[in-house]
């Protein structure tokens, strides 16, 4: 079994021993936990899990028991070659994965009113990697942009699209406006990054950061295309399992400060790959199954990356060797698993390859801050200050200097304590652009500003979801014991434990929250749905490309092409008997989808589940009454009115669904950072400081349901799974 190394911020600092769930929990009198049965006899309530002191086998087995079928599901669709088959049989897993109640889907990006200086679609609106944070493309003009300008570009977005003119069209049509357009960016931003080195991380604080300073082998471009970039052209196999590189020559890798370290070559793309196996920093899942034995080398069976499938035939040919034909493939080249990086700088920073990679060693000082990675993108840093800017400057060796737009961009921190600081800020000019909340969208109307300038944003392919933790076994933040402190006692951990393994109690869970109010805290009311999510994989993502026959619940089932995911997902949701709707086939103007409405939200459903949750923990010995609820506990940013707000919606709406046999308990954060450090920024699932988080969510690294899905597979092998407290 792989074992997940540490890639983020976080030691693992709790032994296995205290790992182990208590076996009986006690009353408040002391005496055990016990249940009337049906004639008078009480229960003992003895933990099923009771006993099993390795963490791995403990999250082998609560995965299995919880997630079994999800998993039996897309194993099985993962094996299908046929793709429209493939994806009909992912959504049937999705359903799965969705009935579990292990996570609660509550928003995406964008959906809110916002005023901006940007002209719309000057980055790439593709739904999946990270090219949409690449911002050397972007047109900016030192005035805000009306809403009624915006609308004209994007119509014409609409008409131009694929034919490679509309930067030309937007610049002249906002001049002729009478705007006038500047070289430099300004946006906001919420978390410093933490790992300065694109390959050992996963995290979008990063990332996306980064993503600025590096250039990948392909990108898409403001016009969806996708475009080469250090590959000058590329070709594939007959049989679809080898994709060979030609690499632009001339390229150069410089410091932080500009100075030409290196030539960019064929086999800095396979330094980069080998790097990032060895980190393990969460991306690797990525190839497993995808490159030829990237997964054998992850294992240890292959340990001479020569026989890994990615190799440079000489300075600037690069291939890539498949395991099998992925008609996606192309589209991962804009994430950063694919980063190139250089050899000779990494390894003049300590860096070493295979069994002696140790990220740990003094010598090491890779990826350490901004000064410690090299550069072949449109920008480096120059200035870092934690907490407060990120300036991003042009690079003047990239090698298409001439064509970037923006020449500094610049990142001021906000930690959203102060909800009208951007609001401000983009008024005053200090940042470019900013999304309109309740309380600033009022002021944007007593001043002027929003029946000119206000739009809604579009949403994006982000899935923002409230995990539930199935095994939790922190009670204080993992990186400092005194922060984000439980009050539970023993007997409350272990109640509240138990009932959260059950289907049916998270299922009530989900179905309690007023998901409405909870985003309008945020939005507003008028907006409350237009973010709102109802899945993990968008229900649009991708549809049937012909005829395919699957089987739900053993009856034969056609889905005829162009039926969408979301569609064949709420088939087996409804065979199921799931009171849940995560599709509307009448949505987004009769196309359908899984968004902007709230298919979870039903006191009754909730009530229902309740009530067969009570039913089936009476039976080992859990009692739930108003009298003898179970308590769980969120945390919360206390520093934050907004999330203040949002976090008593949640408890609100749990407390009030369920007539108190559930009480939530808001522990408060009283810094973002420790809110992060309760569980955006762990590891680990024992990590997990909470019962309820509503912090992380996940955007698609692709263009497949795989890139959603795959993050719930066991055996560290997903990276979102920690996220309910395993692995």
């Amino acid at each position: 079994m792989s074992k997940k190394i540490l890639s983020l911020i976080l030691v693992l600092c709790m032994a296995l021993s205290s790992m182990a769930l208590l076996v009986s929990c006690t009353t408040g009198d002391g005496g055990e936990d016990t249940t009337a049965g049906e004639e008078g006899t009480k229960v003992v309530y003895t933990d099923p899990y009771a006993g099993i002191e390795d963490y791995d086998e403990l999250s082998a087995k609560i995965y299995d028991d919880i997630l079994g079928d999800f998993y039996a599901a897309y194993e099985a669709a993962k094996a299908e070659t046929n793709e429209s088959k493939k994806w009909a049989m992912m959504a049937i897993a999705e359903a799965k994965l969705m009935e579990s109640g292990v996570m609660m889907p509550t928003s995406s990006n964008g959906g809110n009113y916002a005023i901006t200086r940007v002209a719309p679609n000057t980055a790439t609106s593709t739904l999946w990697g990270n090219d949409s944070y690449r911002y050397h493309d972007v047109i900016v003009a030192t005035e805000f942009i009306t809403a009624a300008d915006r609308a004209a570009m994007k119509a014409k977005w609409a008409e131009l699209k694929g034919t490679g003119e509309y930067e030309e069209w937007v610049e002249a049509y906002l001049t002729g406006k009478g705007y006038t357009l500047k070289n430099t960016y300004s946006i906001v931003y919420n978390s410093d990054p933490k790992n300065w080195d694109v390959l050992a991380t996963s995290r979008a604080a990063d990332s996306e950061a980064l993503v600025n300073t590096y250039d990948g082998l392909m990108e898409y471009d403001m016009e969806n295309r996708l475009m080469p970039a250090l590959a000058e052209s590329y070709t594939v196999s007959e049989d679809g399992k080898t994709y060979t590189f030609k690499i632009r020559q001339g390229v150069k890798w410089v410091d932080s400060q500009g100075r030409v370290v290196a030539d960019v070559k064929a086999d800095d793309f396979v330094a980069g790959m080998q790097h990032m196996l060895d980190a393990a920093g969460g991306l690797e899942y990525l190839v497993q199954g995808i490159i030829v034995n990237a997964t054998e080398y992850i294992k240890g069976d292959v340990t001479d990356f020569a026989q890994v499938g990615v190799k440079a035939v000489d300075d600037y040919t690069l291939v890539y060797t498949l395991e099998q034909p992925t008609t996606f493939f192309m589209t991962m080249l804009g994430y950063g698993v694919f980063a190139p990086m250089s050899r000779t700088f990494y390894e003049s920073m300590g860096g070493q390859f295979g069994a002696d990679y140790n990220a740990a060693a003094e010598t090491y000082k890779y990826g350490k801050g901004p000064d410690s990675i090299a550069y072949c993108g449109p920008y480096t840093i120059t200035s870092f200050t934690a907490g407060n800017t990120i300036v991003f400057s042009a690079n003047e060796s990239y090698w298409d200097a001439a064509n970037i737009n923006i020449n500094t961009l610049t990142w001021f921190f906000n930690d959203g304590e102060d909800v009208k600081k951007s609001y401000n800020d983009a008024k005053s000019g200090v940042i470019d652009g900013a999304g309109l909340n309740s309380t600033t969208v009022l002021l944007a109307k007593e001043e002027g500003l929003y029946d000119t300038y206000s739009y809604v944003s579009s949403t994006d392919a982000t899935s923002f979801m409230s995990f539930v933790n199935v095994n939790r076994a922190m009670y204080a933040n993992a990186a400092d014991d005194k922060k984000v402190v439980s009050t539970l006692t023993a007997d409350e951990q272990t109640r509240a434990n138990a009932a959260l393994r059950n289907e049916h109690f998270r299922r009530a869970l989900a179905f309690a929250i007023d998901r409405g109010t909870y985003n309008a805290q945020s939005v507003g009311e008028d907006l409350k749905y237009a973010s709102l999510i109802n899945s993990y994989t968008p229900g649009t993502f991708v549809a049937l490309k012909e005829d395919v026959t699957v089987e739900i619940n053993g009856t034969a089932k056609t889905f005829t092409a162009g039926t969408y995911y979301g569609a064949i997902m709420q088939a087996q949701i409804d065979a199921d008997g799931v009171k849940m709707k995560v599709w509307d086939p009448n949505g987004d103007d009769g196309i359908g989808s899984s968004a902007g409405f709230d298919g979870w939200y039903n006191v009754d459903n909730a009530v229902e589940e309740m009530e067969a949750a009570i039913a089936e923990l009476a039976t080992i010995g859990i009692e739930i009454t108003a009298e003898n609820p179970i308590v769980l506990e969120m945390p919360y940013y206390s520093g934050s009115e907004l999330r203040t707000n949002m976090s008593n919606v949640y408890k609100q709406s749990l407390e009030a669904a369920f007539g108190g046999k559930v009480k939530l308990n808001l522990v408060a954060a009283e810094t973002s950072d420790d809110w992060y450090y309760a569980g955006y920024y762990t590891d680990f699932g024992n990590e997990a400081n909470y019962h309820l988080y509503d912090v992380s969510g996940w955007g698609p690294d692709y263009g497949d349901p795989q890139t959603y899905l795959d993050t719930f597979l066991p055996e560290y092998a997903g990276y979102m799974v920690k996220c309910i407290g395993v692995y």
